[in-house]
């Protein structure tokens, strides 16, 4: 390159002189070494701008002409292809030149970082050699604020919708990484507008906190109506529309809290913050700043909310009672206690976008007053246990005070304490004999009415003798032994058609045979609890009567009996006598050479006269 010529980037800052030149209306400096003939060799219907982004498209070409190369051979294959030089526009405005070179330099900075050039392996690119200091220092500058600054995403794209702010999460711009260029840009014209731009949210849930809560926006309402309908709502209203100084600014900001212009609102202790879109592309960003309260102010709020409980009943139930707000804390803000900022123009306190994002607040106190609540500094799980701890203790602190109640009652002193006691009524005449029971009817599949017409008559019969006596004579026996008496008090002998079912009956609940309930009762009937002692239990009586026995029956003409144990037998084996403990004789008969005993005839003091009561004439 010749001394006398230009570099690309002199021709670029000549025209950028030009056209703001060109914008001022004050003619453009020349320079006396200009040789590039931009300014001789324009039409005179050609505007400065035009002359201006030209420019610097062909300092752009310049550069990436020497770097495309070496670029080419160190990019991986994912890298995008560079674009294609922008065609100039029609009509251009001045400002659009610098915007280009920044996004020139963006997109040359981001290569450099996906792909760090190899500079020890290649020469620098040819065109950049000759480059005098002043044009490489404006270069590094360049590439540093490429990478200092984020420019917005779809303002890259212009053939992308813009897409409304939705309140998603998205970390702060200057923390945000720098996303690649798209690999083409088309050229901005009057028939193909570049579209507004709507930056993300600030709002990020997912970094919400006890001190920290982000709310979705609001949807539009088709028909206008109340932003508040609790008393502590309309009060944010009041604050805010006591200290407006101007009443068309308020019902813009109704008109644009009704259109949900207003983003995703985060509130912190002191501070409610959100982006609320005007009349620009670009939403600005509002803060409403309310004094959060001092220690001592919480004290005094929560022993007022500690000592009603149905305040903190309120508060559970998201809603914000009078005698809470009305205990010397200013709870709720007052006239000039909102304090709005907003980044649009507008020096109106507040303007309307302020005055938006104040109506939505109160839409939020409405459905949760712990909002309220938050902006004054506290959250809300924080309150609650605060309140629960003051609660037990201020309850456990009034039951000591209190001391243990009496009880209602009689001491035992006084109820053993001894007294005359009445006395007692003269008993009723016995009955000379007891009631027959009741007829009770026969039902198929039910229990035998003469079986139970027996049962209700030995009732009323151990009952009477209770009552006369007092004692129960059979109260002592045995399931079996109970069976057999009442076996034996049924009329009839033997195991005939009326008393086999009975029998049978009785003999199954005890767990005997019918047979052994007859011989049973035969001997119930011979001497009661005793015969049937001697029937079953033999013993070993003592010396006496049962060796006097013997020697009276051989005086009677008998022969001489066998004894065992208990038991005098006949030599026949047809006649037997039995000693009981009652020291009666019973007298039994079996047929000769069976040994099935059966009792008969009644006992007797003497065995001679016991015997003789045998109705057997062999028997003597």
């Amino acid at each position: 390159m010749s001394a006398g010529e230009r570099t690309p980037a002199e021709e670029a800052r000549e025209a950028l002189r030009a056209a703001r030149a060109g914008a001022s209306g004050e003619p453009a400096e020349e320079d006396s070494g200009s040789g590039n003939g931009l300014e001789q060799g324009a039409a005179p219907d050609v505007r400065p701008g035009e002359v201006a982004r030209a420019a610097l498209r062909a300092a752009v070409a310049a550069r990436r002409e020497g770097e495309a190369a070496s670029e080419e051979a160190d990019a991986g294959p994912d890298e995008p292809p560079a674009p294609a030089p922008r065609p100039a526009p029609t009509s251009p405005r001045p400002g659009d030149a610098a915007r280009e070179a920044l996004r020139a330099a963006r997109r040359e900075a981001d290569r450099g970082e996906r792909h760090p050039r190899k500079t020890t392996a290649r020469p620098a690119p040819a065109p950049v050699e000759g480059l005098p200091t002043h044009a490489r220092a404006a270069r590094d500058m360049r590439n540093f604020l490429s990478t200092a600054f984020r420019m917005p995403d779809l303002a890259d794209d212009p053939g992308a919708e813009a897409q409304p702010s939705t309140g998603t999460p998205e970390p702060p711009a200057e923390h945000a990484p720098t996303p690649p260029a798209p690999s083409t840009t088309p050229a901005r014209t009057p028939d193909h507008p570049a579209p507004p731009h709507h930056p993300s949210s600030m709002a990020t849930p997912h970094r919400d906190s006890e001190l920290r809560r982000t709310f979705p926006p609001f949807a539009p309402r088709s028909e206008p109506q109340d932003f508040a309908t609790t008393w502590w709502g309309r009060a944010w209203v009041d604050a805010l529309e006591h200290t407006a100084l101007d009443v068309n600014r308020l019902a813009r900001g109704r008109g644009y809290a009704d259109a949900g212009n207003v983003d995703a609102i985060t509130v912190t202790p002191g501070l409610v913050l959100a982006y609320v879109r005007g009349s620009r592309p670009r939403p600005y960003r509002v803060q409403l700043r309310l004094r959060r309260l001092s220690d001592e102010d919480w004290e005094r709020l929560l022993e007022a909310a500690v000592d009603s409980p149905a305040d903190i009943a309120a508060l559970l139930d998201k809603e914000l009672p009078h005698t809470l707000a009305d205990r010397g804390v200013p709870l709720l803000p007052g006239a000039g206690d909102l304090i709005p900022q907003c980044s649009c123009p507008d020096s109106g306190r507040p303007c309307k976008h302020a005055a938006a994002l104040c109506y939505q607040t109160a839409r939020l106190l409405d459905a949760d007053p712990f909002v309220l609540l938050l902006l004054r500094g506290r959250g809300e799980r924080e309150l609650l246990d605060t309140l629960s701890r003051r609660s037990a203790a201020s309850a456990a602190r009034a039951a000591r005070e209190r001391g243990p109640a009496e009880l209602p009652g009689l001491r035992a002193s006084e109820a053993l304490a001894a007294r005359p006691l009445a006395p007692l009524p003269a008993p009723l005449p016995t009955p000379a004999h007891p009631e027959a029971p009741p007829a009770y009817p026969a039902a198929p599949g039910g229990p035998d009415p003469f079986a139970l017409d027996q049962l209700a008559t030995d009732a009323a019969a151990r009952a009477h003798a209770l009552l006369t006596t007092g004692r129960d004579p059979v109260g002592g026996l045995t399931l079996w032994q109970d069976a057999v008496r009442l076996a034996a008090a049924r009329p009839g002998s033997g195991l005939t058609a009326a008393t086999r079912s009975l029998y049978a009956t009785l003999a199954a609940a005890v767990d005997r045979t019918p047979a052994e309930l007859a011989r049973a009762v035969a001997a119930w009937r011979q001497g009661g609890l005793a015969g049937l002692t001697a029937l079953e239990e033999p013993w070993d009586p003592p010396a006496g009567r049962f060796d006097r026995a013997r020697p009276l029956l051989l005086a009677a003409d008998l022969p001489a009996f066998r004894p065992w144990r208990n038991h005098l037998t006949h030599p026949a084996g047809h006649a037997q006598l039995r000693l009981g403990q009652d020291g009666l004789w019973y007298a039994y008969e079996s047929e000769p050479g069976h040994e099935d005993w059966w009792p008969r005839g009644a006992p007797d003091l003497d065995p001679v006269s016991a015997l003789t009561t045998l109705d057997i004439p062999d028997a003597l």
